[in-house]
């Protein structure tokens, strides 16, 4: 077999591999009838997810992209939010298509796979777990796993370093611009999906190195001709 080109691949979680929004915006319409603030919905939690779930709280709170909440209602909100998460993680989500025979075929050709989540790990391994996908991945990087968090190029480069690999070999799978800003600051090639979670804003306005349509189209382009 021909040296591969990126023997080390890099995958975000949320909004690349799996649709977690069902259960999020579940959660945090719990969240928010705790603290006597309107349901959020499907739609605005779509746009806010992507920080971390401390960052999407804040924005459930506040009821925008940017302002802080009122303290007095993040708190007790957070708490709410952790307790529900906790039960219903991985319950609404659904893998997105073409992820498994991806994944599937990267593993059986000799590729070495990491998920990198901004995502903390008490839900990481979980849901990695309720979908079926752990077994895939030599190594997860999870939002409290490093002392940053993406669009900061560490969690990257302790995969990699985890996998045996430098970021020269590396390719990053995301379909955010924290993904790609993470990618080039680490040295990684990126690619990038645009069905999921990106504030709204379209992908290629972050210039990865390719955008697919769905992970099925992966293999052909890492390894034409096979």
């Amino acid at each position: 077999m021909e040296e591969k080109q990126y023997p080390f691949i890099l995958f975000d979680l949320d909004g690349t591999l799996v649709d977690s929004v069902p259960d999020l915006a579940y959660c945090v319409d719990i969240a928010m009838q705790a603290v006597g603030l309107p349901p959020r919905g499907v739609d605005a939690v779509r746009c806010w997810v992507g920080n971390g779930i401390e960052k999407l709280m804040q924005r459930a709170v506040s009821g925008t992209m940017d302002e802080q909440p009122d303290e007095r209602l993040f708190t007790p909100a957070y708490e709410a939010f952790l307790v529900a998460y906790k039960a219903h993680n991985g319950k609404r989500s659904t893998v997105y298509e073409g992820v498994i025979p991806a994944l599937e075929w990267l593993t059986a050709n000799g590729y070495k796979l990491a998920c990198v989540t901004n995502k903390a790990e008490a839900f990481t391994l979980p849901l990695l777990a309720e979908k079926e996908l752990e077994h895939y991945f030599s190594v997860v990087v999870s939002g409290d796993t490093c002392a940053h968090k993406k669009p900061h190029p560490d969690p990257l480069l302790f995969a990699l370093d985890k996998l045996g690999g430098t970021p020269s070999q590396a390719l990053m799978i995301g379909d955010s611009k924290s993904d790609i800003h993470a990618a080039r600051a680490a040295g990684c090639a990126v690619f990038a999906l645009p069905y999921g979670y990106n504030h709204g804003e379209d992908i290629q306005l972050y210039h990865p190195d390719r955008v697919l349509n769905s992970l099925a189209e992966l293999p052909a382009v890492v390894a034409p001709g096979q």
